[in-house]
């Protein structure tokens, strides 16, 4: 599930599986840190640092106890070598060696090697994970205080920065999607597990990080990975109506398709989580031009408020604007000066749009 360029399908089916206790989870994890200690401090990474700098300049933004750690957790974010990865040029979809190893011979030759260094780990293909304080801020406005032994999800969670951040403060965190490219870079058995605590500000027993790489939950085998029991699940830049629902024709690679009907996918949300639980639907979006049609800049809801209300979630917010604070986060993230994509004006041209619904505590 690409985490804002949209290019793959979500095909979604019925949930109801059994999940295994927590206590399960965090025993049958891998406690392992992710890159061995030597007990010296070693300078960082430019990867390493610029994230301690983003969230140096982010931290007079951040408005919660929550949010303020989140960004502090990045002191203890790990090395990461370079890995290498294998790509089929025609149909763009990516092999670990493992997954390599496995293809027959000739299949193998076809297959253009890739290297992804520690920037590819952290910021993958879109940005920052610092800029998932946004959607956080706002759902410890409505009682989400705290994410220490919480099960959170991800639905498209696009890189794994984010994901072990949570983690670090206690959190055990799943994310979900069917993009090859992350299948093959988080491919090692130390990316997934448990995950120590961030030593600056926090103390007790480790997080961990599920990566479920598949179709949720049509795949009864991502059911059963997945699970049930969560106390929130995000969707950050994947569940737009411009990529859901757009209105007009789009290129099906821009596509997320829900495969089934929205009643029958939103059940299984709303099933899926712990009663009290939420889903945060996070959409940042460029404007819409007036020539052509974007989905990307389709930021609403691709579901109705009735919808929701119909499949038995409260309605806490539904589009609404959280414009000025992504642009706030955008300045201090240097958006404006991305020589890859630069948004000169993100006053204009910048917008962000979320929808929060949780299951009711009855």
């Amino acid at each position: 599930m690409a985490a804002i360029a949209g290019c793959v399908c979500i095909v979604a089916g019925l949930a109801g599986c059994s999940t295994a206790p927590l206590t399960e989870r965090t025993a049958r994890a891998d406690t392992r840190p992710a890159s061995p200690a030597d007990g010296a401090e070693r300078a960082p990474s430019p990867t390493l640092q610029r994230l301690r700098d983003e969230a140096a300049a982010l931290m007079p933004l951040a408005q919660s106890n929550l949010t303020r750690r989140f960004l502090a957790a990045t002191s203890s974010l790990p090395p990461v070598a370079a890995r290498t990865v294998y790509m089929n040029e025609v149909s763009r979809e990516y092999f670990s060696p493992a997954a390599k190893a496995s293809l027959p011979a000739a299949t193998q030759a076809k297959l253009a090697e890739v290297t992804l260094d520690e920037y590819r780990y952290y910021y993958t293909k879109y940005g920052s994970p610092l800029a998932y304080i946004r959607p956080l801020e706002l759902v410890v406005a409505r009682g989400f205080t705290d994410v220490d032994g919480k099960l959170i999800a991800d639905l498209g969670y696009g890189g794994i920065g984010h994901l072990r951040l949570l983690a670090s403060l206690g959190a055990h965190v799943t994310g979900m999607d069917p993009d090859s490219y992350l299948n093959a870079l988080y491919s090692e058995r130390r990316d997934q597990g448990g995950v120590p605590p961030a030593r600056e500000v926090r103390r007790g027993a480790p997080g961990s990080i599920t990566l479920a790489h598949g179709y949720w939950p049509k795949d009864p085998k991502m059911l059963e990975r997945v699970g049930q029991g969560f106390d929130l699940i995000l969707s950050k830049n994947t569940l737009k109506k411009g990529y859901v629902k757009p209105d007009r024709k789009i290129d099906k690679r821009q596509m997320v398709d829900l495969g089934v009907g929205d009643d029958v996918f939103l059940k299984t949300v709303y099933n899926t989580l712990n009663p009290g639980g939420m889903l945060m639907i996070y959409n940042i979006s460029p404007k819409q031009q007036d020539k052509g049609y974007n989905p990307q800049a389709d930021g609403r809801s691709p579901f109705a408020r009735e919808q929701y209300e119909k499949s038995g979630f409260e309605v806490i917010a539904y589009n609404a604007a959280d414009d000025a604070a992504i642009r706030d986060v955008g300045r201090a993230l240097r958006w404006d000066r991305n020589a890859k994509d630069e948004v000169t004006d993100l006053d204009g041209n910048l917008f962000a749009l979320y929808t929060l619904v949780r299951r009711p505590k009855r």
